[in-house]
């Protein structure tokens, strides 16, 4: 079971909603993924006009647990507002903060989102701020009380996968709260690595929703992150620099 703030979910495989083909692709991936919890921009949603068209109109939302994300927000105090415009919607007390300071890489802004982050939490939010794979900024954002942090593995949408392992394995190590790698992931690969790293959880968008088959992506993602976390529980042999027989040597006839 993966434990962030007061919720608990059954699976560590968070999905993004946007970019979907259609909405027939979009539920039948949401489906076969086994989520539990659906993010989304708070941006893209009409939240106080209910008869403008919903781009969650075929998934049955009361199955999910909906985790706004603040992606829009130039500053601390924009992505504030955009939490409570989610919150006063009656959405999850959870809040996504991503705070873009890069429009060519995409990276998020390290000193807006610490401010994000000390702010939201004051207002009583669970807060899972998205960051890059910055060890220091990792634990300094665990140090004012964040509920799980999200680091990058390679530019979101990129699909690179995880271009630097010894900081990420860094970050995790050092976790006092959950990790959910976020942005990069391009393959099942990709998400076993992340979850044999140690991670918590992961949360992809592009790599299911870009794909040829969303759909069977989506399956593959949720096969890959349920063996690399088992993987990672069972502790993996020590690599060697020589070979070693798998049968025993002693007492042969």
């Amino acid at each position: 079971m993966l434990k962030i703030g007061q919720h608990t979910f059954e699976s560590h495989l968070f999905l993004g909603t946007g970019k979907f083909e259609n909405f027939t692709v979009q539920k039948e991936a949401v489906e076969a993924s086994g989520t539990n919890v659906l993010t989304f921009a708070v941006q893209r949603m009409n939240i106080f006009e209910p008869q403008q068209p919903n781009f969650l109109e075929q998934i049955n939302v009361q199955d999910y647990t909906l985790l706004p994300n603040t992606a829009g927000a130039k500053n601390a105090e924009e992505a504030v507002r955009i939490a409570k415009l989610a919150q006063a919607s009656g959405l999850c007390d959870m809040v996504k903060v991503e705070i873009i300071g890069c429009a060519k890489t995409l990276l998020p802004d390290p000193v807006e989102t610490l401010r994000a982050t000390e702010m939201l939490l004051a207002e009583g939010f669970t807060v899972l701020p998205y960051t890059s794979d910055d060890v220091v900024l990792a634990r300094k954002l665990q140090e004012l009380g964040c509920h799980a942090v999200m680091p990058g593995a390679s530019p979101i949408g990129s699909g690179q996968g995880i271009i630097n392992p010894y900081n990420l394995r860094h970050i995790i190590e050092q976790a006092t709260v959950p990790v959910i790698v976020d942005a990069g992931l391009g393959s099942a690969k990709d998400a076993a690595e992340a979850m044999e790293l140690g991670a918590n959880g992961v949360l992809l968008n592009t790599a299911v929703s870009g794909a040829r088959n969303p759909v069977l992506m989506a399956t593959a993602m949720k096969l890959a992150v349920e063996a690399g976390r088992a993987s990672y529980e069972a502790g993996r042999i020590d690599k060697r620099h020589y070979a070693m027989p798998s049968s025993p040597v002693a007492e042969l006839l």
